[in-house]
């Protein structure tokens, strides 16, 4: 075998030295590197670890972050990653050695689930040892040129319209006009001055409106009122003429058909609070949302979702487009509320001093007609979420409950001035008519609203059904079983009796029975179909009576109507006798409550007539007959006129 071959020592001292001078040329950064560290530093904004060509590191930062500003935030940095770098492959061998070429792909998360992709190029150039980034601007977006910068915007989406029934809409966008204060052109001083006189003229706090002026920037606009477009009071649109820093600026906002129109219902649609703004950090200053009611509740749906649009500005104002993502619309939301019959509710109450609530629904299906609240009511939603004493309207409940304890409408029960239990004394209302005193037919006892006569049958009530009679009736007609129906409701309550005397105020309305207008509409309702009636206003939420509810069967439902029937023919409903249309079902009602340290009463009318069941409640009344009575009356010869 031979011996291996040995290298002469010179020979091993020369070959040492061309292996280190490769490995040193291997070592050497390459333009790889240098795009690398430019990815880096523009995805984290820093270039201050760039090598630069043409440009100090200072000048580089400021000009990149010149161009993102409108486009970059803590929570929308881009991420920059470096696809092929490609050394020049033309010129000589000695240029093609020191010139490469870096491609770039950009992702901005301009808005939550899109991102904006694109590619740039970025020229590098060798020096010596190093790598160098040839700086400018279309390195951060391929189109750019010296003075322009990138730009986002969002694209409001057009919010989802409230409707009602047979889809007309209710919410939509109607015109308006804001009126504000234009800082730029005027002095401050006029400015400031305008601004007095402007909320003067829209009856807004002057030395507040004017603080507010002050403070805000030299370009600013600074809104003081939002008028409907046809509703701009004939001083305003006169006075303004005089206040040279004043405009009115024309825009379309989401409004109902009138400003009182179902309002706590509705709710309203507005700029969004800073505490909106902490629970959500998806919102920001300037961002529209719904404030209160079904508004703020179906906010997501309604709302849709905003679009964005990224453009290239340049130093003369102008926009070009780069990326766009259309907003999607809100999704409308159905309600069964009729425009005309709210009108005419509201009508009806708008001339009532004190808290008011009238409320109609449909007995063939349940749907809420009309929910309207007086203009004494400070904004409360008292038509279907008042939780109030029903007085004699409850004794609809009380009837269904002695029918099926064995009482007929023909059962004699006496019906005397007076009645004592447990020593509290209860008597009938004031004018109550003498000639009914004396033992009477339950229909006339119920014609009459004689309190004595349904309390003296509580022992009847107890040996027929048991304790819970009162409470099964009142879930046969609607009353007193919660239901989510999507939107604020209270459907009464009625606690177990802690005493003989609590139960015998319990029979007429008083104790611990509370309702609100929609329920007693609704018990109405069920009255007048025969059947346990769940109101319902949102298209789509389904209703249905809760498991464990006594059917209303359809001889007590006849019953029923006969007695309440009567109320118009022979009682204190006398005045719907003439209301034309079908025969009118109704019970008049007043409850006593504690005002201000003397003993007021409400005011409360239920009637039916035809697939209408309506409920009308005043805080303050003399009686059902008087105060809520001409109101119910008003409202069912509109609804006769509309074609309810």
């Amino acid at each position: 075998m031979r011996a291996p071959a040995r290298l002469a020592p010179a020979a091993v001292l020369l070959l040492t030295a061309a292996l280190a001078g490769c490995s040193g040329e291997d070592s050497a950064p390459g333009p790889e590197e240098a795009a690398a560290e430019l990815a880096r530093g523009l995805a984290a904004g820093d270039l201050d670890g760039v090598a630069l060509a043409g440009a100090t590191a200072a000048e580089a930062q400021e000009s990149y972050d010149a161009v993102v500003a409108g486009v970059r935030s803590e929570d929308q940095a881009p991420s920059v990653e470096v696809g092929d770098v490609r050394e020049a492959a033309e010129g000589s061998e000695e240029e093609a050695a020191s010139a490469a070429t870096a491609t770039l792909t950009w992702s901005w998360p301009v808005m939550d689930g899109e991102e904006w992709t694109y590619e740039s190029q970025a020229e590098l150039r060798r020096a010596g040892e190093e790598w160098q980034v040839a700086w400018d601007p279309s390195v951060v977006e391929p189109g750019l040129t010296e003075g322009e910068v990138l730009d986002r915007t969002t694209l409001a989406p057009d919010r989802g319209e409230i409707t009602g029934a047979g889809g007309t809409a209710l919410v939509t966008d109607r015109p308006v006009v804001t009126f504000g204060i234009d800082k730029p052109r005027a002095p401050l001083r006029q400015a400031v001055a305008d601004a007095r006189g402007l909320a003067a003229l829209v009856g807004t706090d002057p030395a507040a409106y004017a603080a507010q002026v002050r403070e805000a920037g030299d370009e600013a606009f600074v809104e003081a009122i939002t008028y409907r477009d046809d509703e701009v009071p004939p001083a305003v649109s006169q006075g303004i003429g005089a206040l040279d820093s004043v405009i009115a600026i024309p825009g379309r906002r989401p409004l109902a058909p009138t400003k009182e129109f179902a309002a706590p219902l509705l709710g309203t649609v507005g700029d969004v609070t800073a505490e909106m703004i902490e629970e959500d950090p998806s919102l920001q200053a300037g961002d529209e949302a719904g404030l209160s009611g079904l508004q703020a509740r179906y906010d997501d749906q309604l709302q849709g979702t905003p679009g964005v649009l990224v453009e290239a500005v340049g130093a003369d104002g102008a926009e070009r487009e780069l990326f766009r993502v259309e907003p999607t619309p809100g999704e409308e939301l159905p309600t069964t509320l009729d425009v005309d019959l709210q009108l005419a509710a509201e009508r009806v109450l708008a001339q009532v001093g004190p808290a008011s609530a009238l409320v109609a629904v449909r007995p063939s299906d349940g749907a809420v007609l009309a929910a309207a609240n007086g203009p004494g009511n400070a904004g409360l939603n008292i038509a279907t979420y008042g939780q109030l004493a029903p007085g004699s309207t409850f004794k609809t409940v009380s009837s269904l409950a002695l029918l099926r304890a064995g009482l007929r409408p023909g059962t004699s029960v006496p019906c005397t001035a007076t009645l004592t239990v447990d020593g509290r004394r209860f008597t009938n209302y004031s004018d109550y008519p003498a000639s009914g005193l004396g033992d009477v037919p339950l229909r006339t006892a119920v014609a009459n609203s004689c309190n004595t006569a349904f309390i003296s049958q509580r022992d009847e009530l107890e040996r027929g059904s048991g304790t819970d009679a009162l409470a099964e009736a009142a879930g046969s007609l609607g009353l007193g079983v919660d239901h989510d129906l999507g939107f604020p409701a209270f459907f009464g309550s009625l606690e177990p009796p802690a005493s003989e005397t609590a139960a015998a105020a319990d029979l007429i309305g008083q104790g611990k029975v509370l309702a609100s207008p929609m329920v007693m509409a609704t018990v109405m309702a069920s009255v007048q179909e025969g059947t346990t009636v769940v109101p319902r206003l949102l298209e789509q939420v389904e209703v249905s009576v809760p498991e464990g509810v006594e059917p209303l069967r359809p001889a007590e439902a006849r019953a029923l109507r006969s007695l309440l029937r009567s109320v118009v023919t022979d009682g204190s409903g006398a005045q719907l006798a003439d209301v034309p249309g079908p025969p009118v079902l109704a019970k008049t009602g007043t409850a006593e409550f504690e005002h201000g340290g003397r003993i007021d009463t409400h005011a409360w009318m239920v009637a039916a007539q035809g697939d209408l069941a309506v409920a009308v409640f005043v805080e303050r009344g003399e009686s059902g007959s008087s105060t809520a009575g001409p109101l119910l009356e008003s409202f069912l010869r509109a609804a006769r006129r509309a074609g309810g």
